[in-house]
């Protein structure tokens, strides 16, 4: 069937209405690439799919695959040696997380225990949950480690966090003293490359012994660390150096830990894609209150009171 008549059949409008009722990108993907089947047994075959779909629904309710996301190039990286970021990671158990939902929902109540021919893909899906388990304690988001990932990394971070008081502590005292305050451009403790500071009026420079890290624009404020948090600002990046490498460290064990699934990811990322697909077809076959067609090869087309659905 070429592109005219499926053109012609609105055939694009079917689709559009067949993508809306997918719950993943990858699913919307496998709906917008739908064509017509030419071969009889593979129709009956996909027709039986949607029917046993749309069974599981009436039963069940429908299945979300929200949270489905394309790891496949992370997995390619494992398969490699690659060590992952903390977005991947979360990526890869968000779609643990799609396959214990999907695994849940195939293992509730059937009628007199009936098979069908979504019972395989089921079947073998691997919600892996020990690793799971282990990402969703290490990884808070995209961008942060939580403090449980190491009992090395809380640690540290217990460290920084002690560092940071003492610095706030010391500069504090020196805002609020007299002898400063009177210095200063501002009351207020400042940031520059990474180094606490204090604004510092330009005439005063001699009278704040420290570092000079910046000024503004004008020449008029000078940003000087004081000698006082100097080894403190100095173990505050040292600590930050070693927050940074035990993270490493972390995201390559729990890189290793992920490889060592890789075949059972891989054959998820195979199925949930395709069950998406399925009852997204399922779906809008009840929201339209569609009937299973009989189907033929002799060319015999029987529709009673067929209607459009757009």
């Amino acid at each position: 069937m070429n592109a005219r008549v499926l053109k012609t059949l609105e055939y694009n409008k079917i689709i559009d209405k067949l993508s809306e009722h997918a719950s993943s990108d990858l699913g919307k993907k496998l709906c917008k690439n739908l064509l017509p089947l030419s071969d009889i047994e593979e129709i009956r075959n996909r027709q039986k799919e949607t029917s046993d779909a749309l069974r599981r629904i009436f039963q069940k309710g429908s299945l979300s695959f929200s949270g489905l996301k394309d790891i496949g190039e992370s997995l390619k990286r494992l398969s490699i040696g690659s060590v992952l970021g903390m977005g991947e990671l979360l990526y890869i158990s968000s779609s643990l997380n799609v396959t214990t939902r999907a695994k849940s929902y195939s293992r509730g109540e059937t009628d007199e225990g009936l098979e069908d021919s979504l019972d395989a893909m089921f079947e073998a899906l691997s919600p892996l949950t020990p690793l799971n388990n282990e990402l969703k304690k290490c990884i808070i988001s995209e961008e942060e480690m939580s403090d449980d990932a190491s009992p090395t990394l809380k640690s540290i971070r217990r460290s920084m966090i002690t560092t940071n008081d003492k610095i706030h502590s010391q500069l504090t005292s020196m805002v609020n003293s007299t002898s400063t305050r009177s210095h200063l451009q501002e009351n207020v403790i400042t940031m520059r490359n990474g180094r606490y500071c204090l604004p510092v009026k330009q005439e005063y420079r001699s009278k704040v012994p420290g570092m000079i890290h910046d000024q503004s624009s004008t020449g008029s404020t000078i940003f000087i660390e004081p000698m006082a948090v100097v080894k403190l600002n100095n173990d505050l990046k040292e600590l930050s150096i070693k927050e940074n490498d035990e993270i490493e460290k972390i995201l390559a064990t729990l890189s290793n830990l992920v490889s060592l699934d890789l075949e059972a990811l891989e054959e998820n990322m195979k199925i949930l894609p395709v069950l998406d697909f399925i009852f997204a077809k399922a779906s809008l076959s009840k929201f339209y209150h569609a009937s299973e067609p009989i189907f033929n090869d002799q060319g015999i087309i029987h529709i009673k009171q067929a209607t459009t659905p757009f």
